[in-house]
């Protein structure tokens, strides 16, 4: 009995030490709770670590507050236009055909040719009398717009037509028509053959066979070898950027055709005169203002375009694209930054050879000062901290421009304007077609 009972006193005594125990660990873990925890000891970060993660914070809130995205292309917008509207509707129809040419691109494209037509030095383009001056002929400037973009909208679809599912993996050119199945491939094609066949007869007949020429090499240049080499290496910028500078050349040849001095030959074949009428439109001492208008396109485009492809640089590369900025951003803004120290030479060498009046290059320096500016902050930040929005957006007011202002101060055009205004005489003589000289 004494045994019994001396086994449960000792197993109440345990029970009553579990108890106690099983209270102080409920005590001590609340009093844990309650501690703050920045008062419980914790690993210290080390100095340099800490500065390294503020500087990377600092830095991707800067980002993300300067770096939006930038807006959707012309036909992407245009494809959602044609989305919403009634299905077999004409503004459904427009629209999508519309957005196949790429109306923002084809708009610049045909802005390039008609300033180096204008450009073009026509003797006393105005005067005091507005018929006795020689003048470039208006219809010949719109059978050349309208052919520039038909030949642009040609190339254009083309493009789309080769690229749809990739695309489709990029946000700005995901809602192109053929991406959203707006349109099938056979109605884009034969609309790609139709605008490409007019556009190239427009230029043929209404300017002339060696701006038709340029018209239709731009085609199969952007269509089939920019657009398979975007896919294959870098040096498909290159190409892009001598496809933009042939639209310059394309203008000026519209203008210096109607003061050719090359006859066609009926004994000739048409390939001997078309040869004949290059060599004098391209390749002589009165070209020389058509190629520098086509290095200024050619060197703009680098800060351009790399600039426009740094923010969605991944996304090139998720889509098997070969871009500079996707595989070396350092050299993309070193190349971004030798192009625009390009326009100061090539503006004054426009002044220089008698295109532009002297103020030009004054004028023109504030506006590729800027652009150079900002593609010194594009190298110097490797495209960090808003740096390629600032390109972006100084190259997208650059181009116009500067092309404003060579038209504006044409060589003698101001002075002629002025005499025109305030009434004086010219004593410029001009010689007529049977030799003599005409004062006016």
């Amino acid at each position: 009995m004494e045994a019994a009972q001396a086994e449960r006193e000792v197993a109440v005594q345990v029970a009553a030490l579990n108890t106690q125990e099983r209270k102080a660990q409920s005590r001590t873990a609340s009093i844990a709770t309650a501690i703050p925890t920045a008062v419980l000891p914790a690993t210290e970060e080390p100095p340099h670590r800490r500065r390294k993660r503020l500087k990377d914070e600092a830095r991707a809130a800067e980002e993300a507050a300067t770096d939006t995205p930038l807006p959707l292309d012309a036909s992407a917008q245009l494809s959602e236009a044609a989305s919403a509207a009634p299905a077999r509707s004409l503004r459904r129809t427009l629209n999508t055909y519309l957005s196949l040419s790429k109306p923002r691109l084809a708009f610049l494209i045909v802005l390039t040719s008609t300033a180096a037509y204008s450009i073009y030095p026509v003797p006393a383009l105005l005067s005091t009398s507005a018929t006795a001056a020689p003048s470039l002929s208006t219809l010949t400037l719109a059978f050349l717009t309208t052919g520039t973009f038909l030949t642009v909208a040609s190339a254009n679809t083309l493009n789309m037509l080769f690229e749809p599912s990739h695309d489709a993996k990029m946000s700005r050119t995901r809602n192109r028509p053929l991406v959203r199945g707006l349109i099938s491939k056979r109605s884009a094609l034969l609309f790609a053959i139709a605008t490409g066949a007019l556009g190239t007869a427009t230029l043929w007949y209404g300017v002339n066979p060696t701006t038709s020429l340029l018209g239709a090499s731009n085609i199969v240049l952007y269509s089939f070898i920019y657009t398979g080499l975007k896919r294959l290496h870098p040096i498909n910028t290159w190409v892009g950027a001598i496809v933009g500078a042939i639209p310059p050349l394309m203008g000026w040849c519209a203008a210096a055709s109607q003061y050719s001095i090359t006859v066609p030959s009926p004994t000739a074949s048409t390939l001997q005169n078309l040869w004949a009428e290059s060599q004098e439109l391209l390749f002589t001492e009165q070209a020389v203002g058509g190629w520098l208008l086509a290095a200024l396109l050619f060197a703009w485009q680098f800060p351009h375009f790399f600039a426009l492809s740094h923010a969605i640089r991944h996304e090139y590369a998720a889509a098997g694209y070969k871009m500079l900025t996707s595989t070396n951003i350092p050299m993309a803004a070193r190349v971004s930054f030798r192009y625009s120290l390009l326009m100061f030479p090539i503006c004054i060498l426009l002044t220089t050879e008698g295109l532009t009046d002297p103020v030009f290059v004054v004028a023109s320096t504030g506006i590729n000062a800027w652009m150079v500016k900002e593609a010194w902050g594009f190298w110097r930040k490797n495209g960090e901290q808003g740096s390629a929005r600032g390109l972006f957006w100084a190259s997208v007011w650059h181009l116009p421009g500067v092309l404003v202002l060579a038209m504006v101060f044409k060589k003698g055009l101001v002075g002629r304007v002025w005499r025109g205004v305030v009434g004086e005489d010219g004593d410029e003589e001009w010689e007529d077609d049977d030799g003599g000289s005409v004062r006016v």
